[in-house]
């Protein structure tokens, strides 16, 4: 075994004499090889491939070959029409209480689920159609679109408007409350096309939409700030885009305000300062 230098030799000596207690080290511990960049299996016992005969594998399960044949196969293209939300456009209901009906029963509205949808309510060319990005978390409990705090707040805002709730168009996007819903997927599915219909047979003199995803559904691209938007094209169902009280005149389009959704407007009391200001100056 290698003997440790004195503290009084030399820095060189004692460097060379760590190194070799090093190397000694390692011989004792049974590592007498040089290393490579090649890898060695240490443990792996030396046999001859021709000796022995290799154990034949075992098949698979027939399921699980299945579950693996399945993933392999390319998936089907989503986009077509009769994947897509409420289907065919061409199927689209084509008046008011039809779609409402629709709305309700169609399975293609939400994945095939039916249950827990709440529809839309109010007359056909009303003179304000409000639009949300869905119904609250309760609403199919009440039975009610809005039955909740927005609800609340949008009945007051109403008031202060001098709007009688039963006048206006109140519709959601969705057809239930979806706790994160994917937006830009289900536009991409269809649902704009669903609520731009929507729009068409309502017919409504105006539209405040509450929510910045309401707008990619209609055909706007989202504005930073709230503002009144250029109209949306009803593809000739709707009424002048003049005054509230006016009266229904020749077929044109419904400008939109945007707003922040409700939710939004009830935790920030300052937005509902802007949607107060922009009203006003909306109705100049």
């Amino acid at each position: 075994m290698h003997t440790a230098p004195s503290p009084s030799a030399p820095i060189g000596a004692q460097i060379a004499s760590q190194i070799a207690g090093a190397l000694d080290w390692w011989g004792e511990a049974g590592v007498d090889t040089l290393f490579t960049d090649e890898p060695v299996t240490w443990l792996a016992e030396k046999r001859d491939p021709a000796a022995a005969p290799q154990r034949a594998a075992t098949p698979l399960p027939a399921a699980f070959a299945e579950a693996i044949a399945a993933a392999k196969a390319p998936v089907a293209d989503t986009t077509e029409q009769d994947a897509r939300i409420g289907g065919n456009t061409s199927a689209f209901p084509q008046d008011l209480p039809a779609f409402d009906a629709w709305w309700l029963q169609e399975p293609s509205l939400d994945g095939g689920h039916v249950e827990g949808r709440i529809a839309a309510r109010g007359p056909a060319q009303a003179p304000l159609m409000v639009l949300v990005p869905q119904p609250e978390d309760g609403d199919a409990a009440a039975g009610q679109l809005l039955s909740g705090p927005q609800g609340a707040l949008l009945r007051a805002m109403l008031a202060a408007m001098g709007l009688a709730e039963d006048t206006i168009r109140l519709a959601a996007a969705l057809p239930r409350h979806m706790p994160h819903p994917d937006w830009p997927a289900l536009n991409a599915q269809g649902l704009g096309d669903v609520l731009r219909h929507h729009v068409a047979l309502a017919a409504p003199r105006r539209i405040i939409a509450f929510g910045g995803n309401i707008l990619p559904l209609l055909g706007h691209n989202l504005p930073q700030n709230p503002a009144a938007l250029p109209s949306v094209n009803q593809e000739g169902a709707g009424n002048s885009p003049g005054k509230l009280d006016s009266a229904p005149a020749a077929p044109s389009m419904a400008p939109i305000m945007a707003m922040p959704d409700l939710a939004t407007m009830l935790e920030r009391p300052r937005a509902k300062a802007v949607f107060w200001h922009q009203w006003m100056n909306w109705q100049n």
